[in-house]
């Protein structure tokens, strides 16, 4: 098995479209909890290593949230929704529908609105990936880590004894159409070997 595959033009493109819907999905799911309207750029689509997806994501020393949640079903895996700490405070503000700064630091009110965006955000691009794979896909309840981006990707590397150096990142940016607002997020896929191996062939189009 490959352990970081090299995807070609194709398939990076039948991941990108399940990317988009699930990103869709996830906007309007987001415009009617916080009750704005929230449109989706297309997503950017990279398959690396994990130990280079800090430079994916921030500087490896930059604190970032991330809302972790066990793939189950079908597949198995971790799913990771990694947030820059200035998007993840004023996600948590929109889903308590609060004004912009007000929130200056991630308390227990903080992390429990972003523990439930990214069980929405998480589970509307697992929902894709179950659709395009023809699969049923579940996911745990959320937890919530706060750290620097290289020590979080670290740790849960450690916490997945099956996982493969292989990640799938998804990044897409939301534009907030009444504020002009735009946030920044990151969904990182870490299947296990056996996963992966799924994964890979579902998207080896001829």
């Amino acid at each position: 098995m490959e352990e970081n595959p090299r995807l070609g033009a194709i398939q990076l493109d039948a991941l990108r479209e399940v990317a988009n819907i699930g990103a869709g999905h996830a906007a309007t799911a987001l415009s009617e909890m916080t009750g704005h309207t929230i449109m989706i750029s297309v997503p950017t689509i990279n398959v690396a290593p994990l130990d280079e997806m800090p430079n994916h994501i921030s500087e490896p020393e930059e604190p970032v949230a991330a809302v972790l949640m066990r793939m189950m079903g079908d597949l198995t895996g971790l799913t990771l929704l990694v947030l820059p700490t200035p998007t993840a405070l004023r996600l948590a503000e929109m889903m308590a529908r609060r004004a912009a700064g007000s929130s200056t630091s991630l308390g227990a009110f903080e992390r429990s609105a972003l523990q439930e965006a990214g069980n929405i955000l998480s589970g509307a691009y697992l929902n894709a990936l179950a659709e395009f794979m023809g699969m049923i896909l579940l996911n745990s309840p959320p937890s919530l880590e706060v750290d620097m981006s290289d020590a979080l990707l670290s740790a849960t590397y450690l916490e997945s004894t099956q996982g493969t150096d292989s990640v799938l990142c998804v990044e897409s940016e939301f534009y907030m159409q009444e504020s002009g607002e735009r946030l920044r997020g990151f969904f990182l896929l870490l299947p296990d070997a056996a996963s992966l191996q799924a994964i890979l062939k579902a998207i080896r189009v001829q």
